[in-house]
C-alpha cells in the first residue's frame, strides 16, 4: 500500500510545475489522462463543474483560472492552437472532486489533492494565537468546503433529499434537533445560515462530523439514501458521544456569537486570506 502512495504521489508530482512567482500548478493536458480521460470535451466539463464550485465555495468572480494556448502540428502540417490551463493544487482537488469516480486514477487522486490540500492549513501554532472570530472564520472555511466534497459523496451515495440528508446529521449531533431547530433556538431570521453563527470550537465539532461522514460513506461504499441518512445520524452521535466521554461541552449548549460571520465580514474587519 505505501509503494502505491508513493507511486501516486509521483505521479501528480511529476507533472507539477513551478511559475516564475514561485506558485506550483498543473496544466490541465497534462492532468486529463493521467485522470484517464481521453477526450478534452469530457474533461473541460468536469473543470467547468469545479469553476461553479469555486465560486460556489468563496464567493469570488476574480478570474482565477489562467488560460494558455499551445500550439500543436496538425496532421496536416498545420499549426494550429489549443487551449489548456494553469491549475493550482486546490482547484484541482474540485476537479478530482466532480470527476468519475469509477476511474481508479480519480480516486487516487483524489487522496493526494487532498493531503497536499491540508498541508497548506494553518498550523497548530499559528491557529493557537487567531483571535476567536479569526478561528470562526478559518473553520467556516473548512466546513464550506467539507460540506462541498460531502454533498458529492452523498449524491453518488444515492442521495436526493440532501434536507433530509444534512438533518439527519444534525439529530445525531445535536440529540434531535434539526437546522430549523437549531436556528429557532439560536434565534436567527429566515433563512441566516446557521454555521455563520457558530463559535469555532461548535464549528470544529460540525466539521468532524462533516468530514468523517463523507469518510464512511466512501469506505463502506454507501449506495443507499436511506443508509447513507443513517450513517450520517450514527456518524453525528458518535462524535456527540465522544463530547460528552471527554467532559465537554454539547453543541446546543455553547454561546451564540454576538455577531454573525456575515456581519463581521461587512464591518471588514478581517483580511480576506482568512476568509477564502
Amino acid at each position: 500500500m505505501n509503494e502505491l502512495k508513493e507511486y501516486t504521489e509521483r505521479l501528480f508530482e511529476d507533472i507539477k510545475r513551478i511559475g516564475e512567482d514561485g506558485n506550483e500548478y498543473w496544466l490541465a493536458r497534462e492532468l486529463m489522462p493521467l485522470l484517464e480521460y481521453s477526450k478534452w470535451e469530457n474533461f473541460n466539463n468536469v473543470i467547468k463543474k469545479a469553476v461553479i464550485a469555486y465560486k460556489n465555495s468563496n464567493n469570488d468572480d476574480s478570474y482565477w483560472l489562467p488560460e494558455v494556448r499551445k500550439p500543436i502540428i496538425t496532421g496536416k502540417g498545420k499549426e494550429e492552437y489549443i487551449i489548456d490551463y494553469k491549475l493550482s493544487r486546490y482547484i484541482c482537488y474540485l476537479i478530482v472532486q466532480n470527476a468519475n469516480p469509477k476511474k481508479k486514477m480519480v480516486a487516487l487522486g483524489q487522496t493526494y489533492f487532498a493531503i497536499q490540500t491540508r498541508k497548506q492549513e494553518l498550523s497548530e501554532k499559528e491557529y493557537s494565537e487567531l483571535t476567536e472570530d479569526e478561528k470562526r472564520f478559518y473553520q467556516r472555511n473548512l466546513t464550506r468546503k467539507g460540506n462541498y466534497s460531502l454533498n458529492i459523496a452523498a449524491r453518488n451515495a444515492g442521495v436526493k433529499n440532501f434536507d433530509k440528508f444534512h438533518n439527519s446529521g444534525y439529530k445525531g449531533l445535536y440529540n434531535g434537533e434539526t437546522a430549523n431547530d437549531i436556528a429557532k433556538r439560536k434565534k436567527l431570521r429566515y433563512r441566516e445560515d446557521i454555521l455563520d453563527n457558530m463559535g469555532s470550537e461548535e464549528l470544529a465539532a460540525n466539521l468532524f462530523r462533516i468530514t468523517q461522514t463523507e469518510a464512511k460513506l466512501k469506505n463502506e461504499n454507501i449506495g443507499v439514501e436511506n443508509e447513507a441518512n443513517k450513517t450520517h445520524y450514527e456518524v453525528g452521535k458518535e462524535i456527540r458521544n465522544t463530547i460528552e466521554k471527554l467532559g465537554g461541552t454539547m453543541p446546543e449548549e455553547l454561546p451564540t456569537p454576538d455577531k454573525s460571520l456575515k456581519e463581521l465580514e461587512k464591518e471588514n474587519k478581517f483580511e480576506n486570506n482568512l476568509i477564502k
